[in-house]
């Protein structure tokens, strides 16, 4: 009996240290390549367990859950402290656990600031880039402004999300400024209001709303999409193909965005989430992702590990000027975004 108890007790504490050794992620597709799950699990003894998702969806899935189920996930940087205000889904960040030397530091001081929630930061900064456009130069030449997307001109070869960068780039073309109207719900939506009316007037003109950004660059290597709203990585990808593709920044500003590591709130594997943070930082790490996913991160040493074809790309279309006049992305207040998505919801449903 002592030797079956013996055992059973040594079977449970088995399980229980293999649980503890897994890393439930939930992040982006290309987040967490292969080869960096393969060495983080070689150099730690931690299993990392991969589940692809987006904003929309994260927030959900830990809403469902009340920050459980997942030990690390990965929100833009501005759709953290209003969703931590009203749903508490995420822990305060240990900035002791992290290795800060790794980071840009500006960087992790913008992300402390813009997660901040009753005196505590809820994130560090992962990687960066941006939304512009992808413009096929040999049949759009003009495609320089936000207002390409409802430009007649290109009628039929248009797509772009139905998501907030659309609406955001479209209020700046439109000569708003949308982050300025932030603290004022009444006129940001009567901004609203007037991009909702452009989009459904020119609604003939698009080809498709793009959801999966593989499809979205298919149509456009294909020649069925000539001007899109996009990443710029998805813009260099297909100008390693074809010279005439290329990721273009609006003259108005492309948008800017950070992608976080938080914590849940619920999260079981809490150590292991801090271990796969800092292997990420690390530079010759964080060059092996920028290198793979032609996105840069926020590791200040990262420069000598990354392929110089992708810093060709990125010196081609962010020369200073450009740079300068990035939007960056602040924390977007929840009823706000409530309002977006009732435009985003007509306009997808206008005939």
């Amino acid at each position: 009996m002592k030797r079956i108890v013996l055992l059973a007790v040594l079977m449970l504490a088995g399980s229980s240290l293999a649980m503890a050794d897994t890393l439930q992620l939930l992040t982006w597709k290309g987040y967490a390549p292969k080869e960096l799950v393969d060495k983080f699990e070689a150099e730690t003894g931690v299993k990392v367990e991969v589940t692809y998702s987006n904003n929309e969806e994260m927030i959900a899935k830990l809403r469902a859950t009340r920050g459980a189920g997942f030990d690390l996930a990965q929100p833009s940087q501005d759709r953290i402290s209003s969703v931590q205000e009203e749903f508490g889904i995420y822990q305060p960040i240990d900035y002791a656990k992290i290795q800060s030397d790794l980071f840009i530091p500006s960087m992790l001081e913008a992300v402390k600031k813009n997660t901040l929630v009753g005196g505590k930061s809820y994130a560090v900064p992962f990687c960066w880039g941006t939304s512009g456009l992808v413009v096929n130069t040999a049949q759009a030449k003009g495609a320089t402004s936000w207002k390409a997307l409802i430009d007649p001109q290109y009628k039929g070869r248009i797509s772009y999300r139905l998501k907030r960068p659309a609406l955001i780039g479209l209020g700046f073309a439109l000569g708003y400024d949308p982050f300025a109207l932030y603290g004022d719900e009444k006129a940001y939506g009567e901004m609203l209001d007037k991009i909702e009316a452009e989009l459904i007037k020119a609604k003939p003109l698009v080809k498709n709303y793009w959801a999966n950004g593989d499809q979205l660059l298919e149509s456009v290597r294909s020649g069925e999409v000539t001007v899109a709203e996009a990443w710029d990585n998805g813009g260099w990808k297909l100008h390693e193909e074809n010279k005439d593709l290329d990721f273009v920044a609006p003259s108005e500003g492309a948008l800017g965005w950070i992608d976080t590591f938080t914590i849940p709130a619920k999260a079981k594997n809490v150590d292991a989430a801090y271990k796969w943070i800092n292997f990420m930082l690390k530079p010759e790490n964080s060059g092996a992702f920028t290198s793979a996913e032609k996105t840069p991160t926020a590791s200040k040493g990262a420069g000598p590990f990354i392929d110089p074809a992708f810093q060709a790309n990125f010196d081609r279309s962010f020369p200073q000027a450009v740079i300068d006049n990035i939007k960056w992305y602040p924390p977007v207040p929840a009823k706000l975004e409530a309002m977006e998505g009732k435009v985003l919801d007509k306009v997808k449903a206008a005939n």
